[in-house]
């Protein structure tokens, strides 16, 4: 057996001994005579080696190491005035804050607060040490937050370091599924594999929009009524009552359809519209739908077409697939697509050789002036120019994308959509985005019949009664609709 004075002289000679107790590496240092501490110190960092064989038992007489350490940083033996004396260590940029020295900036501060909570308890605390503490806390905070920030914002994060050899067959071929075609397709041909460089952008993608996605209904610039509010809870539904809606905004249905999804999708500030320009223009929308005092094709059908475009945009991930750009498009032609709609189809144009007809030489008339005449109020007064801001290149290419998009909602175009769409799903290469909306916006255009029944029951008698009215028109003489008082166009 060891002397005990035999080990004692040995640990001075080494004057020091290292272990380690779940997880934590522990070193005593042995003091020699004069040393100013009365006792050895105990130093203690986190280490990365597997747990003793005999660190149970150790714990078993020590107690929980982390919740003696959790104490130890809120239960400070010292008195108050002793702690709040400390000086506060300086602030670092917020790299160095988090990688280096938080643990020690957030134990002192939470020792001064809890400090300073004891002295207002008493009624013994200083405004001055109270202004500095809490000054100091929430520098601390702003720079973690600042840090944090700048890494969710951070476009070339860890996704673009992926591999496509490190993740499992059946993650990828979930992802090849969810964002680039049917698994079906996928399982026909597997020999062709989506590049994996292009479902990481699809993911960056997901997560900005998610995060520029705003839930919540911003009332800066239009003052919403309580009974608006109520209504616009349900706007990401399918089955959304337009009807009433339009009924809670005194027939305003499509000013606040626009409005809204426009500021849920953060296109406001994006493409920084003039909100005094964003409300005249729609407004000038809505007159011009009420035009012709048309049962089926008005402002409340234009408002239906808008918040569908949106569930389908939303509920299907497409969103995660587009551009800011491409989105505000989507919104902005379906709230157009039948502006001034005449309540008469093409073929009576064609037929009446109305002004509209001649203009654009019997093809897609009414489409043709559904986007005509809306460009037009953007260009003809400038306080109702919501495309203002917009750089020369945004400003041509949502252009682009609304005039296919209305031009598609021509039902003469039907079937040869849903062909192309079919033979365009069958190529291994990307799906044309200018088709794949213009598509989109057709779906939301003759939606109706696939949702809740009193909903599609209504729109379909007013598309009757529309259908009546021409079929009066055809009866009374071609000549009648013909003058310029009754067309209007």
């Amino acid at each position: 057996m060891t002397d005990p004075r035999s080990r004692k002289e040995a640990f001075k000679k080494c004057r020091s001994a290292t272990f380690s107790i779940d997880g934590y590496s522990f070193t005593i240092v042995a003091n020699e005579t004069g040393d100013k501490h009365p006792r050895p110190l105990l130093q203690f960092a986190w280490s990365k080696s597997q747990k003793c064989s005999w660190s149970p038992i150790i714990g078993g007489l020590t107690g929980n190491l982390k919740e003696r350490r959790k104490l130890a940083i809120i239960n400070d033996p010292r008195p108050p005035e002793e702690i709040l004396a400390d000086e506060l260590p300086p602030v670092d940029s917020p790299e160095a804050l988090v990688k280096t020295s938080f643990r020690r900036k957030y134990k002192k501060i939470s020792q001064r607060l809890r400090s300073l909570v004891k002295q207002l308890e008493r009624g013994e605390a200083s405004v001055v040490d109270l202004k500095k503490n809490l000054e100091y806390a929430a520098t601390v905070l702003e720079s973690v937050y600042i840090d944090e920030t700048r890494r969710l914002l951070d476009t070339e994060d860890e996704l673009s370091d992926i591999q496509s050899d490190s993740v499992p067959s059946e993650v990828r071929d979930w992802l090849a599924s969810t964002f680039t075609r049917q698994m079906g397709m996928m399982l026909r041909r597997t020999e062709e594999k989506p590049r994996f460089r292009s479902i990481v952008h699809a993911v960056q993608a997901g997560i900005f929009v998610e995060r520029m996605y705003r839930r919540t209904s911003n009332m800066v610039g239009l003052s919403y009524p309580p009974a608006v509010i109520g209504v616009l809870k349900n706007v990401d539904k399918w089955s959304f009552d337009v009807f009433a809606l339009n009924d809670a905004s005194g027939d305003h249905a499509l000013k606040f359809i626009f409005y809204e999804l426009l500021t849920r999708y953060d296109l406001i500030n994006r493409f920084k519209i003039p909100i005094s320009a964003l409300v005249s223009f729609v407004e000038a929308l809505e007159v011009g739908y009420s035009k012709h005092k048309n049962p089926y094709h008005n402002l409340m059908h234009a408002a239906d077409v808008t918040q569908t475009v949106h569930h389908l945009l939303f509920k299907t991930g497409m969103v995660h697939w587009l551009t800011e750009l491409e989105i505000f498009a989507m919104i902005f032609a379906a709230a157009v697509h039948d502006y001034e709609h005449t309540g008469t189809t093409n073929n009576f144009h064609i037929q009446t050789r109305s002004d509209s007809a001649i203009l654009y030489n019997d093809r897609s008339v009414l489409e043709n002036h559904h986007v005509s005449a809306a460009y037009r109020l953007l260009q003809d007064d400038e306080e109702m120019n919501i495309l203002c801001n917009l750089s020369k290149d945004d400003w041509r290419e949502l252009r682009a994308l609304v005039i296919e998009m209305v031009l598609a909602t021509d039902m003469s175009c039907h079937f040869q959509q849903i062909k192309a769409m079919k033979n365009a799903l069958q190529q291994p290469e990307g799906i044309d985005k200018p088709k794949a909306l213009s598509l989109l916006l057709h779906t939301a255009d003759i939606s109706h019949p696939a949702k809740a029944w009193d909903l599609h029951h209504r729109w379909t008698m007013s598309l009757l009664e529309e259908f009546f009215r021409q079929r009066r028109h055809e009866k009374e003489g071609w000549k009648t609709y013909l003058s310029p008082s009754s067309t209007g166009v």
